[in-house]
């Protein structure tokens, strides 16, 4: 399944390895693969990680980079991760007035009530960088923050 890689595929996944190889012993922490794997564009979720082997607490599992590459190269091929495209199609299901716009509280309560919740500081961190003020009927323009989100990279990346 790692032979699927492209060289320059597999020389980022090292360096990717690398980083998250705190101490120095040619393994990764299981916590710190999904981690590993969103630094290297993909978008596992929580229950894919889980079935790849990553772990909800530090110190319970290593994985060395030969057991690294074949998860990535599988993550690489999953299609439920979802595009722009995927999740404007959801949003327009909110979209009553079928104007470009949803209210801000549905987009709230979608957000921390379904699928893979986030929880407040989440919610308030992705609202802070990537939404535009809602108008005075509690209405959000839901493209341009789905566009922002779509393109988002964390500070701490």
């Amino acid at each position: 399944m790692a032979n699927d890689l492209k060289d320059v595929e597999i020389e980022k996944a090292q360096f990717v390895f690398s980083v998250y190889d705190w101490e120095g012993t040619g393994q990764i922490d299981a916590f710190d693969l999904g981690n590993a794997l969103r630094a290297l564009n993909l978008n596992p979720t929580l229950d894919l990680i889980g079935k790849m082997g990553g772990t909800q607490k530090r110190g319970e599992k290593k994985i060395k980079f030969d057991e690294f590459l074949p998860i990535f190269a599988q993550v690489k091929k999953e299609k439920e991760q979802g595009c722009y495209e995927d999740f404007l199609e959801c949003l327009k299901l909110y979209d009553k007035e079928e104007n470009g716009t949803m209210l801000l509280a549905e987009l709230q309560h979608s957000l921390t009530a379904l699928g893979e919740r986030l929880d407040e500081g989440e919610l308030e961190a992705v609202f802070k960088d990537c939404m535009d003020p809602e108008d005075d009927d509690g209405f959000i323009p839901y493209s341009p923050y789905l566009q922002r989100l779509c393109d988002y990279k964390p500070s701490e990346y």
